[in-house]
């Protein structure tokens, strides 16, 4: 690896260390690292991971505690093991006993590990805790916990993290995946160049070529299964209310959906001229709500945009008719505002009503931030925050 100088168009090699010259240790520093960020074991594929705990040790009889606890956005459990300057031999077999034991770990008992987890990091920073179930949600996209497919049978992923592999232990993982085992090998390697320190993640097994062929492999897989009668119910329980839905809004005065097609999720958004930032729809099993939704990929701009609607909070919520939900949602790097509404979803009886709340609301809401968007359209460009080609 090398460092590039621009201003003398040279390169100079950068020195390849191992973490105990640097006087860094597995749990102070690697662990840390990765629950802080575990976006750089997400690299070669882009799923992203959640981490719901950190030395757990909840397991009956034994005092054996699992480095990192994840979830992926398949609601899948992720068992993650960290090796500083080399893996040793027993890495796989101590991740594998992990695995097992988290496989009978129930939804509820999931939600309390997470929640025990969000309790510990808030007294130790003073704030308060999170909710666990709510996150989850959150993170998975769903709207209620019974309907989500968590931590299932034969689904719980490994990820091993070190800076060498031994021989057994690479021929063991190459060997599980036959079986249908996920397991993935990162190595992290410490670079330094003068007094700046590098760190390199790399994902060797399976190397991203046949990563993609094997996930590609298991997404046919999944698709070719029957969808559980839950899922179904539900898909097509959306369907027909986004097209009763849809039918409604191409009656109304609101425009924003006259080309959105019906789907199977729970939401369903509509552009409002800045990319990444929607106007959405939400039709759940315990709420219907209209909400404007900013998620592009510069957590600056989120907040840039959310901060100047704010500004203007009394304004909107005058226009609007009713006061609005701000959520920063700092976790997430997003923002939303929104307005909510408690009903019994999958009573078709009342659909009618839900759906004329829904076109009501959602054309006070698209009126009363047209004007400040457009303000602060111009605002972004100004400050830099919106790219060309970034403009819907």
């Amino acid at each position: 690896m090398f460092k590039i100088d621009p201003a003398a168009n040279r390169i100079s090699p950068l020195e390849a260390k191992r973490f105990s010259e640097l006087g860094f240790n597995e749990r102070k520093h690697l662990q840390e690292w990765l629950e802080n960020y575990p976006q750089a074991l997400a690299q070669a594929d882009g799923a992203e991971l959640l981490i719901i705990q950190k030395e757990f040790d909840g397991f009956d009889d034994t005092r054996e505690r699992l480095d990192l606890l994840a979830i992926d956005k398949d609601g899948n459990l992720v068992i993650i093991e960290n090796k500083l300057d080399d893996s040793g031999r027993d890495v796989v077999w101590q991740a594998l006993k992990y695995a097992s034991y988290c496989a009978n770990l129930k939804k509820q008992q999931v939600v309390e590990i997470f929640q025990r987890y969000l309790n510990q990091k808030a007294q130790v920073s003073g704030s308060e805790p999170g909710n666990a179930e709510h996150l989850l949600l959150e993170f998975l996209q769903a709207d209620d916990l019974q309907s989500v497919q968590l931590n299932t049978l034969k689904s719980q992923r490994l990820i091993l993290v070190a800076a060498h592999y031994r021989k057994e232990v690479t021929n063991t993982v190459l060997w599980l995946s036959q079986f249908g085992v996920s397991c993935k090998c990162f190595k992290v390697t410490p670079y330094q160049s003068g007094s700046e320190l590098f760190l390199n993640v790399e994902q060797i097994i399976p190397t991203p070529e046949a990563s993609d062929f094997m996930i590609g492999m298991m997404a046919k897989e999944a698709e070719e299964k029957s969808a559980t009668t839950e899922q179904r119910n539900s898909h097509r329980l959306r369907l027909a209310f986004w097209e009763q839905a849809l039918e409604a809004f191409s009656q109304s005065g609101c425009t924003l959906y006259n080309n959105i097609s019906p789907g199977k999720d729970h939401w369903l958004s509509a552009g409002s001229g800045l990319s990444a930032m929607a106007f959405n729809l939400i039709f759940g099993k315990n709420e219907v709500r209209v909400e404007f939704y900013m998620s592009r990929s510069q957590a600056e701009a989120n907040q840039f945009v959310f901060d100047r609607l704010e500004a203007q909070k009394a304004s909107i919520e005058a226009d609007f008719g009713d006061t609005l939900t701000w959520q920063p949602l700092p976790d997430r790097k997003a923002c939303r505002i929104l307005y909510a509404k408690p009903v019994d979803g999958y009573d078709k009886t009342k659909w009618p009503e839900m759906i004329q709340w829904l076109v009501v609301h959602m054309t006070r809401l698209e009126k009363a931030l047209r004007g400040p968007l457009e303000q602060i359209r111009e605002e972004l460009k100004h400050a830099d925050l919106l790219k060309p080609g970034q403009e819907e």
